[in-house]
């Protein structure tokens, strides 16, 4: 039966790209990634001090005439000396004095090819088949008509960064909201003045949800077309306490998980992930240890226990009040989520503490993000009158792999000529072996 349901799966991609072809004039479209979901490079400059032989400013020894290399991703991460060198140089500081986020000392970073899909395809080229990201999805979309540059856009961005609750400064999310705002501005006007789709995955719909609603509604109704939201994790996840606690390989092998939970801990994004009390509710445990039971209301508790006091202010003040609310942006938007995938939902802790792995209770979700967060602007905006809103769930499809299954590709593609055809509805094909409906 599996077998049956791939062949179904790209016949379905076959037809969707049949269709598509008789559509005309397309829409721009923006893609957003999500947290890791482009290259970085970084330049060490004459502050830098190395934490170990390991870490000098020989490492690593393939720069450009600058001084420039790629951070993310390289292969020595997998080193264990180098993946503390790796975690040392991302790891971010944060300055009380201006209650913002800073690079650590003598580390410059910067994100390269803006408004190309170039860094989104592989985070390296060098190492195609196991980096690969967004570079099956834009296939796809060169598939149906899509020119990079011209009417294929990508909007990458450095993911350690994050936003902060208004009163709050956060000069690098800023900066990338309002680069993304000119992205968007100037790819409609430089096809006619259509309005853009954006299409964004993870974390990035966390971002573009923020810039929507930051504008005014004249400025949405003559830029955006429509918003498709990957696999995006409106309130967060457990999976992200795992990463405070415990530190978080993943999925890189080799990669002890504690030698980068500082550099992960110290993230301003990875904070804004924790689990909202608005979605996750006031009762359900979320993580146990023999002391103590941690619920979403519970999270200052759970940073300080884990030995994250420093945290637990930042997150008071700066994340509580961004994710109390999901405003609907009176935009069109596509959901297109995972389900049917093991996801962490509760974590239970043992005498050992936090150092050690939880043993875990999961639940449905996309392997990633709990269920309850993928579908959290439908709870939450159910009542609004003049917000459109469709989600696609697509079974057996995880957080990552939404970017390059056969079955997800087909209903993202699908999703995209509709928009672009201004079909309102078009039909979904239920796939065995990867089924896809739609609430």
């Amino acid at each position: 039966m599996e077998g049956f349901g791939i062949k179904v799966a790209m016949i379905t991609t076959a037809v969707m790209l049949y269709t598509c072809q008789g559509v005309s004039n397309l829409h721009p479209l923006i893609l957003v990634p999500g947290n890791g979901g482009n290259q970085l490079e970084a330049r060490l400059t004459a502050e830098y001090e190395p934490s170990s032989l390991f870490c000098t400013r020989r490492h690593p020894a393939r720069k450009d005439k600058d001084g420039w290399f790629r951070i993310w991703f390289d292969f020595s991460v997998l080193l264990a000396p180098y993946t503390q060198c790796f975690a040392r140089r991302m790891t971010l500081r944060y300055d009380a004095d201006v209650d913002d986020y800073r690079n650590a000392p003598g580390v410059e970073f910067r994100v390269s090819d803006f408004g190309s899909t170039k860094s989104l395809l592989y985070l390296n080229p060098t190492l195609r088949k196991t980096t690969e990201y967004m570079a099956s999805l834009v296939k796809s979309l060169e598939q149906i008509g899509y020119v990079d540059g011209k009417t294929l856009f990508g909007a990458p961005y450095d993911f350690r960064y994050g936003l902060a609750a208004a009163g709050h400064p956060c000069r690098v999310g800023s900066k990338f909201l309002q680069d993304l705002k000119d992205l968007i501005e100037e790819a409609s006007i430089s096809n006619g003045g259509k309005p853009v789709i954006l299409v964004s995955h993870s974390l990035g719909g966390l971002f573009v949800l923020h810039l929507l609603n930051s504008n005014s509604p004249s400025w949405r109704q003559k830029h955006i077309k429509h918003f498709v939201a990957l696999a995006a994790p409106w309130g967060g996840t457990v999976t992200e306490m795992l990463t405070f606690a415990s530190g978080n390989s993943l999925g890189v092998p080799l990669v002890d998980p504690l030698l980068v939970r500082d550099e992960q801990r110290s993230s301003e994004s990875n904070l804004w992930l924790m689990p909202s009390p608005k979605l996750f509710g006031l009762k359900k445990p979320l993580a146990i240890t023999p002391n103590a039971t941690y619920t979403a209301h519970d999270i200052p508790d759970f940073l300080n226990d884990i030995g994250f006091r420093e945290g637990v202010s930042r997150y008071e003040t700066r994340i509580l009040p961004l994710v109390e609310r999901l405003a609907a942006p009176e935009v069109p938007v596509t959901c297109v989520i995972g389900a049917g995938v093991k996801t962490p939902e509760t974590l239970f802790y043992g005498e050992g503490g936090f150092d050690r792995r939880p043993e875990v209770v999961y639940g449905d979700g996309d392997g990633t993000v709990n269920m309850v967060s993928l579908l959290g602007v439908a709870t939450e905006w159910a009542e609004e009158k003049n917000q459109e809103l469709k989600v696609v769930r697509v079974r057996g499809v995880s957080h990552t792999s939404i970017l390059k299954d056969e079955s997800a590709l087909a209903q993202i593609i699908g999703e995209i000529c509709s928009i672009n055809s201004e079909l309102v509805q078009y039909p979904i094909v239920s796939l065995l072996g990867g089924k896809a409906t739609t609430k």
